[in-house]
């Protein structure tokens, strides 16, 4: 029997991204088990290099391509969340349905939960014609004020 991801209970924690491993059939080896728990715990999103630093930092020894390959793996599955970004990718923890603010002063990326009121969205269910499901919103900004002049 094959599972289909979309009849899955999201991944809301990182006791549901174990869970999702183990429902894959994903070994959740040592390592693997690190990365989920660093992404969780810093609730940011980071570079490979920057996961393989904080871990080691930790004491959790770990090697740069033990990190790319389970980087790899939970991100395909969509267990972890992966942006592309100009200057590399992004990892981190996988929430409900979320947007992200993209701090310009620090290239931070936050999640952050919005809810767009009703009327906006059928306003634009109205222009365009298709039924809204879902949105991802992306702002841009600066955290420091003396950083936007």
């Amino acid at each position: 029997m094959q599972n289909d991801v979309a009849t899955l209970k999201p991944i809301r924690s990182l006791d549901d991204a174990l869970d999702r491993c183990q429902v894959l059939g994903m070994r959740l080896s040592r390592q693997r088990r690190f990365i989920l728990e660093l992404l969780w715990q810093e609730k940011e999103h980071l570079s490979a290099r920057e996961i393989y630093d904080r871990l080691n930092h930790q004491g959790k020894e770990i090697g740069h391509t033990s990190v790319y390959q389970n980087l790899e793996a939970l991100s395909s599955q969509g267990i972890i969340e992966c942006i592309e970004r100009s200057d590399g990718r992004l990892y981190g923890n996988i929430s409900d349905s979320h947007s992200h603010i993209n701090c310009l002063d620090t290239n931070q990326i936050l999640d952050i939960h919005i809810e767009l009121p009703d009327f906006l969205i059928q306003q634009i269910e109205q222009q365009t014609g298709v039924r809204i499901t879902d949105y991802h919103i992306d702002f841009y900004g600066y955290r420091n004020t003396e950083s936007a002049v």
